[in-house]
Parts: structure tokens; sequence; C-alpha cells
């Protein structure tokens, strides 16, 4: 009965939102940068250099909100965390909202990628502390599926609202998700942490039902906690129970980014307005979108099921394909029929045939649908779930914090330099750089990466402290 009780899903819900919120921030340049390099007033014009800070800076405001998470999430708690989170974020679209200047906008999105980044950190962390085992991998989908949506909502907005009321509409998930948490309790692992024996009791009984075994759990977690009681010292770093999964979480982290997947999501417009499609560039975005909320559902469904590791490899191989495809179709494809005005193809003239046709220009949607499929399916939804699953708790507040400075550092360097790139060598270079990243998760899964299907935190913590297989059966 514990796997179908109403007020868990309520809890992870309420902060969730929060999820919704980034997904929506984070790809807000999509329809607005095209929206924007053509704005009559020169204050708001952007060109090829505002506009790649206008996509970037996002990813470094994430980065300092990972940072301050590394404190938030100890200090505050999981919940109040997320709740901190909302502040920023709120100012944030309401700079955007009414920005007179590029210097609005920028720091509109510093705030709202601030935000993001501290949420990153929290949301993943409080949805595994306060999850049953047998539901956690589902529900530790659900942040990435919330952000799916909220990216989704901002390219359905974005063909019937001007970018202002696209920051208007930004408010509403912060302002819901502040209100639902004020109901909800705290993670039960960080109550414990802080003495509150009883606190965490309480909100253990809330989450299970009070007609469920919740006394026995508490026991489990009370004598896990006792044995963490301490914050992780620079000695204990050289313990392989906690570098290891530091490192294989961090290393995810970073895997993720490189695989272009914050390029692809930011610059979605504006890489189909380089490649001849059928759609408009606006309609291809929004379906996409709607792709990408597919997969990551399957993914949820699946993850307790197929397990972590299968999904990883599934996912890695169709971003390979789809990168590779990508690229090689740009490369000989001449500019003149794809419309990348910076690519240059080894292909000679007298071989190009002189009209492009209709299957030939759908290739650029479908790689581009395949890639966002195959990393909704796993490294999308399961780099963030094992973050939260594999990390011990006494440095799990820290190094969650870590993992999102680490992965939105990247994602700002690419983000940043995208544009550049593509303008100096092609479009295909960064997408055949991603394809051999790809290559690189697969080797990373299957050499780094354990199994966490239907195990216990404290089971993950005992293989992390012992070494021992047998605690993962």
């Amino acid at each position: 009965r514990s796997l179908h009780n109403k007020r868990l899903y309520l809890a992870v819900f309420a902060a969730v939102l929060g999820n919704f919120s980034f997904g929506f921030a984070l790809v807000y340049p999509s329809p607005v940068i095209p929206a924007l390099e053509a704005h009559p007033s020169p204050a708001l014009r952007l060109d090829q250099y505002t506009a790649s800070w206008f996509g970037s800076v996002f990813t470094l405001g994430a980065a300092a909100g990972g940072l301050s998470a590394m404190l938030l999430n100890d200090r505050l708690g999981r919940k109040l965390s997320i709740m901190f989170s909302a502040l920023p974020s709120a100012v944030g679209y309401a700079l955007m909202a009414g920005a007179q200047g590029i210097g609005m906008l920028l720091l509109g999105r510093v705030l709202t990628g601030y935000a993001g980044g501290v949420t990153s950190a929290s949301i993943p962390v409080y949805i595994s502390e306060i999850s049953h085992p047998g539901v956690r991998g589902m529900l530790g989908a659900c942040p990435q599926i919330m952000a799916v949506l909220g990216s989704l909502v901002l390219y359905a907005l974005g063909k019937y609202l001007g970018w202002r009321w696209l920051a208007v509409a930004g408010e509403v998930p912060v302002l819901a998700m502040i209100v639902l948490l004020c109901f909800m309790p705290n993670s039960p692992r960080f109550l414990l942490s802080q003495g509150k024996d009883d606190e965490a009791l309480g909100s253990l009984c809330w989450l299970r039902g009070r007609d469920t075994d919740y006394a026995r759990e508490y026991e489990q977690i009370k004598d896990s906690v006792r044995k963490q009681n301490r914050r992780v010292s620079c000695a204990e770093i050289k313990d392989p129970f906690i570098y290891k999964p530091i490192l294989i979480a961090v290393g995810m982290r970073f895997l993720q980014q490189l695989s272009g997947v914050t390029c692809v999501l930011v610059y979605l417009q504006s890489i189909f307005k380089k490649t001849s499609v059928i759609l408009k560039p606006e309609y291809d975005a929004a379906l996409v979108g709607l792709v990408r909320l597919f997969s990551v559902a399957i993914a949820a469904l699946s993850m307790d099921k197929a397990g972590r590791k299968i999904l990883l490899f599934v996912s890695a191989g169709v971003m390979l394909v789809s990168n590779l495809t990508m690229g090689l179709y740009i490369h000989f494809v001449p500019a003149s029929q794809n419309g990348t005005i910076a690519n240059k193809t080894l292909v000679s003239s007298a071989n190009l045939p002189a009209e492009p046709t209709n299957y030939i220009t759908l290739i650029p949607l479908l790689a581009t649908m395949f890639f966002i499929m195959g990393y909704a399916m796993g490294w999308g939804p399961i780099t963030w779930l094992l973050m939260s699953e594999i990390l011990p708790l006494k440095a799990r507040g820290v190094a969650s914090g870590l993992c999102v400075v680490v992965s939105w550092l990247t994602a700002f360097t690419l983000t940043r330099f995208f544009l550049l790139v593509v303008e100096a060598f092609g479009l295909e270079v960064p997408f055949l750089f991603f394809a051999v990243i790809c290559a690189a998760n697969i080797l990373f899964t299957g050499c780094c990466v354990p199994e966490t299907k239907g195990r216990s935190l404290e089971q993950i913590e005992a293989f992390f402290r012992t070494g021992r297989r047998s605690f993962m059966r």
C-alpha cells in the first residue's frame, strides 16, 4: 500500500514544478532569439555575439545555483532549498518581461538559471529520499518529465505569445510550486541528520500512510543516518566509499552535457533555420518537444523493470547514430540546399543535384527527433536519478551541488561557443564531436555505472562501502 499512497505523489508533484519552470526557462531563447534578432529597437536587438550570450548565460547562472546548493541542501534542507529557488526565478522572469535593454534580459536569464541550478541539485535528492524503493525509478524520472513538459509548453506558447508574455507565463509554475511545498514534509533522512527524530517519523508516516510498516523503514533509515552523522571531511574523500560514487555521478553529468543536448535545445529553432526542412522551425521545435516528452515517459515506466544500465546503453547508441547522421548530412549536402551559410562542403558542385528532394530535407528533423528521443530515454532522466541514488548521505548535499556545477559549467562552455564554432567551421563540426562523446558514454556505462534497480539507498551505500555485489542482489 505504501506504493499507492497519494500523499507521496503529491509531494513529488509539488517539488517537480520547479523542474517545469527550469525546462521552460532553459529553452526560452529558442523562439525569443529569432524574434529579438529582428527587433526594431537597437537596445533589444540581438546580433551573433549577444545571441550567444543570451543563450549561454543561463547555464552560468545554473552553475552558480549548483554551487550555492552545496551549502543550502545541508543547511536549509532539500525542501526549503527548492522553495528558496522561487525568489530568483520570479525576479528573473519579471526582469525579462519588462526588459528595456539587453542587460535586463541577460540578468533575467542569469537569475532563472541560478534558480534552475538550485532545483537541479535539490529536487532529485528530495525525491530519492522520500520515495519508496519500489517506485523510486519512476518518481526519479519525474523531474526530467516535468522539465520536458515545461520546454514543450514554451515551444507551444511561443507560437502564440510574444517574448514578454512568455516570461510572464513562466511565473505561474513558480508561484504554484511555493504554495504547494508549504504543505509538504521535509525529507526524513535530512530530519534525522538534524536530530529531529520525532519530526522525521511523522514525515515518513505522512509519506507512506499509517497502515503501512513505516516504522521498520524508519529504523533502517535511522541506522544508516547514525553511521553517517558527521559531515564528510577532507581525509574521508580518499575513502572509495566516498570518492567512487562522486566520480561516477560527476562523470555522468559531464558526459551528459558534452553529448550536446543543451546546445540542441537552446538553439533548436536556429539549427532548423540553418537546414531546409518541410515544416517551419517553430513547428519542428514543438514536434521535437512532443517526441522528448513521449520518450521520457517510456523511460519512467520501464526504469524499474528494464533497469538503469540497459536504458543508458540504448540511449547512448541512439544519440550516437543521430549525431553522426546529422553531421554527415550537413557535411555532404551543399549549403545552397541545406541553408547552412557557414557550412564548408567537400562535395564537388558538378556532382550536386539541382534541387533538394523532400525526403532528404526531412533528415535534420528526423535526426534531431531521434537524438532527443535517445537522450530522454536514458541519459536525460537516469543521470539525475543515479546522482541522487549512489551519493553517500554524508556527502549528498555537497556532492549533488558539485555535480550541478560541473554539469552547467560544461553546458555554458558549449552553448557560449556553439554559434561561434558553427560560424567559423560549419554546423557539422559540433555534431560530429557530439557523436564521439556518445561513443564514450557507452564505454563509461559499461565500465563504471552500477545497476541500482530495486535497491534501497542503504543497500547501494553498502555496495560502495564494502565492494560486495551481494548487497545489490
